[in-house]
């Protein structure tokens, strides 16, 4: 078990990182997820690297979580008969439906839902937002603009609609084949790309139900206007910058990110910082002074997880990335800013029993600075809770599922350990004390905290906060 950070940190698998060896190196220099990014590679490719990845648990003896990143609607324009055009400044250029391959004056936009949300004045960004094109007038299968950011257009650049929401579903065709595949391979998380509204998230979870959690990827400014019910249906969310900073100018992402990753924390919900965190070790062994203080940004505010995605997957210094960011992690939770920024970013606790527990819980811990927190849980949501508290012990979590544990892997503090139900008040005790010691997380006349719900087997049901003294019989 990694017990020396609270922080986690996700990698993604790609042509880089997918050799057994390089997955397992992964996993020992920090790596406590990883994610499947189904915008590229087969089924065949990502069921190679999921079943290295349980090797790899196997192996290692702890819970790894693995982490499905589905595509979305990829909005694109069609080809060009040069396979190139320069658009200038102040030209007009027109956007249809006509397949016939583009040119300088006009091009095939093969999405009609664009043209039925679009307004006068609209602006619509290309390749990123390198280039920009304002709505002159529109109608069912054609946008009139005028060209405001001039430059090269190629083939199949993408194509972003800030401002306004599309009717459209985020889950494609291609997404769907691609969901059934993933959850019967049995991936944990499911990250719902193109999120717009909480509507989004109802209709994953229909598809879903319990077998992944689901989280939300925050990266259009739509999804943001409905942050806290987003918050609310998703199981995670994760701060999606890349998309985010081409929608929106980029002064505004850093103070997004800071309210997305407070809405989250706020609701209990794990929330992942994503995007060029270190962007540079795509191609160099050491991060920029820039790239660590981003990373250390994210943990001073309390984020669950950050995560790595071209760096590991196809970067040339994979297991470099995974090892500075672990020490970067490692670097800031040993500062006592680091604390106090925690607790003075902390929300008040819902008015409930599991909520009231965890409450005491950490107010508890901050008087008698136990050793570790055991809490049982079946469904996760005790520790789910525990952890919004941000307590200043570890929380080592016992659960008969081992589904449960591999979801936790993502969750700040928490360390999963699948094992047998207690189904009593005395075995829950004397499991605890000696899971805690195992895992050399207490001694002989250290305090443990245990959190847990009575009668034991109910999702939801804590409603027992319970200080135990380690004896001296459990060490011998």
């Amino acid at each position: 078990m990694r017990l020396h950070r609270r922080s986690r940190i996700v990698a993604t698998l790609g042509p880089a990182s997918s050799s057994l060896e390089t997955i397992r190196a992964l996993a020992i220099a920090g790596a406590d997820v990883f994610r499947l990014n189904f915008s590229h590679g087969t089924h065949a490719d990502h069921q190679e690297r999921y079943n290295r990845i349980r090797e790899v648990e196997r192996e290692l003896g702890r819970p790894i979580g693995v982490l499905l990143d589905l595509q979305g609607p990829k909005l694109r324009i069609g080809t060009l008969a040069s396979g190139k055009v320069l658009l200038e400044k102040g030209n007009k250029f027109r956007l249809d439906l006509d397949p016939t391959p583009g040119c300088e004056k006009r091009a095939h936009l093969p999405h009609p839902e664009i043209f039925s949300a679009l307004k006068v004045g609209t602006e619509l960004l290309i390749d990123d937002g390198k280039l920009r094109i304002r709505v002159d007038a529109f109608g069912t299968d054609f946008a009139d603009t005028t060209v405001v950011v001039g430059g090269l257009l190629s083939d199949r650049k993408g194509v972003n609609v800030p401002g306004v929401v599309l009717p459209i579903s985020p889950l494609t065709q291609k997404d769907r084949a691609d969901l059934a595949y993933g959850l019967n391979l049995g991936v944990d998380w499911v990250a719902l790309s193109f999120v717009q509204r909480p509507e989004d998230i109802e209709e994953a979870k229909s598809l879903i139900g319990d077998k992944a959690w689901v989280m939300a990827k925050l990266e259009k400014p739509s999804a943001v206007t409905h942050l806290e019910r987003i918050v609310a249906l998703a199981d995670g969310i994760m701060v999606a910058r890349g998309d985010l900073g081409v929608e929106l100018p980029p002064q505004s992402v850093p103070i997004l990110q800071r309210r997305i990753v407070r809405a989250a924390r706020s609701a209990g919900k794990p929330v992942v910082v994503a995007t060029q965190m270190l962007e540079s070790m795509i191609t160099a062994p050491v991060p920029t002074r820039a790239e660590a203080s981003d990373v250390a940004t994210a943990i001073y505010d309390g984020a669950d997880a950050v995560m790595l995605s071209a760096e590991s997957a196809s970067g040339q210094y994979p297991l470099e990335a995974v090892t500075i960011m672990d020490l970067i992690i490692q670097e800031v939770e040993q500062d006592p800013q680091w604390r106090n920024a925690l607790e003075a970013s902390h929300t008040p606790a819902e008015v409930n029993t599991p909520d009231a527990i965890c409450c005491a819980l950490r107010r508890v811990a901050g008087l008698l600075e136990p050793a570790a927190t055991v809490a049982y849980t079946v469904s996760g949501r005790t520790c789910l809770r525990a952890s919004r508290e941000r307590p200043i012990t570890p929380i080592l979590a016992l659960t008969p599922s081992p589904q449960t544990a591999r979801r936790l892997a993502l969750v700040w503090g928490v360390h999963p350990v699948p094992f047998e139900e207690a189904s009593t008040l005395e075995t829950m005790v004397s499991d605890a004390t000696a899971a805690a010691v195992q895992f050399n997380l207490a001694s002989a006349g250290d305090d443990v905290l245990m959190i847990a719900g009575l009668p034991s087997g109910h999702a939801g049901g804590t409603n027992l906060l319970h200080v135990i003294r380690i004896p001296e019989r459990v060490n011998g």
